[in-house]
């Protein structure tokens, strides 16, 4: 008998009524009955903070983790330590930099993820809330909500897309799908940042031109998104002083990692109004205290907040995936076969991938946030 642990949100009446919210702690990412079916015991909770916390007291015995970037558990070097039956930390979804991958890689622990699960939500998401952001969009609904209609004090802050330079920090497999699917809206010019190279194929294709230097692409731009992993060179990145290279009344949309940004350097860049906005479901503590700056960070009229919950990846098409994901994953462990080779962050006490071995084996040499 193997034991599982999975540490999922709550999802309550919700996940109650729709099965199909996988990642919840209800419905256990629909692998339930088939572990039981197998003879292995499960162990799913929400609660993961302290010592006394379910994720900590059942740990030590668990041979298997299930994690998620919604609700992360965050599996750190002295909790590995204490792990000492740990064998596999499954991410069921995309970015295992909550586990330390280092110590996992001490203790030779496989850390997996559903590589690509997430991509189309996520790009979709970022295309969603640049829009919402450059049509004032929020502020135009809240007035309906308030039985209020002053067009004018909308329209006053509210751009089209078209003639606008986007650019992407990072253009991996999301920021990629993100400027792929700006092209319709004829922006002036797609632009972008990483330190890896494109096959010059897929260059071409989207029909945007690479800036080698991070704080020349943030001057030319009047949209920034943020796709890039978060490791040791891109946490806190956009702080005060990055932030004052970017163009003066531009937008700022982070759906990647919330500790990518400086929480107080964005409030501070929105109520000065040298951002016009900041957009993202992503948070640098999740779940998002209630005195979190960004849930009350507005520009100088009163709008450019277009936060949400971390939801972007996990729409109920992406949760299929990466349910799905996470169970191949585990039934490859528990069958002695080898793993999909793309879906492996560390394996065998080294760095599975190029690009992970990159971001933190060699983080201090490196001069991009990476794909």
């Amino acid at each position: 008998m193997v034991k599982v642990l999975a540490v999922l949100y709550r999802g309550g009446q919700a996940a109650q009524e729709e099965p199909r919210l996988l990642g919840t702690l209800e419905n256990k990412l629909g692998i339930a009955d088939w572990l039981k079916k197998e003879g292995h015991e499960l162990i799913v909770t929400d609660d993961k903070e302290g010592a006394s916390s379910e994720f900590q007291k059942h740990l030590p015995d668990t041979e298997i983790l299930i994690t998620t970037p919604f609700h992360p558990g965050y599996l750190t070097a002295d909790l590995i330590e204490k792990a000492k039956k740990l064998k596999l930390c499954v991410t069921a979804g995309v970015g295992s930099d909550h586990i330390d991958l280092n110590a996992a890689n001490t203790k030779k622990i496989t850390v997996a993820e559903v590589s690509g699960s997430n991509v189309v939500s996520v790009a979709e998401h970022v295309v969603m809330s640049i829009l919402l952001l450059v049509r004032n969009f929020v502020p135009a609904h809240e007035q309906i909500l308030a039985d209020q209609w002053d067009v004018a004090q909308v329209a006053r802050n509210a751009f089209d897309l078209e003639d606008k330079v986007v650019g992407t920090v990072g253009c991996g497999r999301i920021g990629y799908r993100v400027l792929q699917r700006l092209q319709g809206f004829d922006p002036k010019e797609l632009l972008w940042f990483d330190y890896t190279d494109l096959p010059p194929n897929a260059e071409k294709a989207i029909k945007a031109r690479r800036v080698k230097d991070l704080e020349e692409m943030l001057g030319q731009c009047d949209v920034v998104t943020i796709n890039c992993p978060l490791h040791e060179k891109t946490r806190g990145l956009f702080n005060d002083e990055l932030i004052s290279k970017m163009k003066p009344g531009s937008w700022l949309v982070n759906t990647a990692r919330g500790a990518i940004c400086d929480r107080a350097a964005v409030k501070r860049a929105l109520e000065s109004g040298h951002l016009r906005g900041y957009a993202g479901d992503v948070w640098d503590v999740q779940p998002a205290p209630k005195d979190h700056p960004w849930r009350h960070a507005f520009n100088p009229l009163g709008g450019g907040n277009g936060m949400v919950p971390h939801y972007s990846g996990t729409t109920l098409d992406a949760q299929k995936r990466y349910a799905n994901g996470a169970k191949d994953i585990i039934r490859r462990y528990l069958a002695g076969e080898e793993q999909e080779p793309a879906n492996l962050i560390v394996v065998d006490g080294d760095y599975a991938s190029k690009a992970y071995g990159q971001r933190e084996k060699k983080a201090s040499g490196h001069k991009g946030p990476g794909p």
